[in-house]
């Protein structure tokens, strides 16, 4: 047994919108401790409000993301990383004219039941 895996195929999350959700570990690959996915959120993207139950560490690849924590506006950049901690009210989007590529890691591992979306 070798002391390493390699991810070549990540699971594509189905969504009812255009963001494109790459799950490279997390659930999908029985890794509950810790999920890393590659995320493309288009122009005008948007989601309701969260409390999740784990740490979302987010680093912007291209373009810009809005981020709303605890009341605070944050807007990110290309090369710009941030840490939400867990129990935050937080909502993502980018209300901007281009797409945003962006790698988000939560520990423990995301999932729809821990992290609690307000009704829109």
């Amino acid at each position: 047994m070798k002391n390493y895996r390699i991810q070549k195929s990540p699971f594509t999350v189905p969504t009812t919108e255009d963001k494109l959700i790459q799950e490279h570990w997390g659930d999908s690959m029985n890794t509950p401790q810790i999920s890393i996915a590659r995320m493309v959120a288009p122009p005008g993207w948007s989601e309701p409000h969260q409390t999740p139950d784990f740490d979302e560490f987010t680093l912007i690849v291209s373009g810009k993301k809005q981020i709303e924590i605890d009341g605070d506006t944050v807007v990110l950049q290309a090369g710009e990383s941030i840490l939400v901690n867990k129990g935050a009210r937080v909502r993502y989007s980018n209300p901007f004219d281009s797409d945003c590529e962006y790698i988000a890691v939560c520990t423990p591992a995301f999932s729809p039941e821990s992290v609690h979306r307000e009704e829109p």
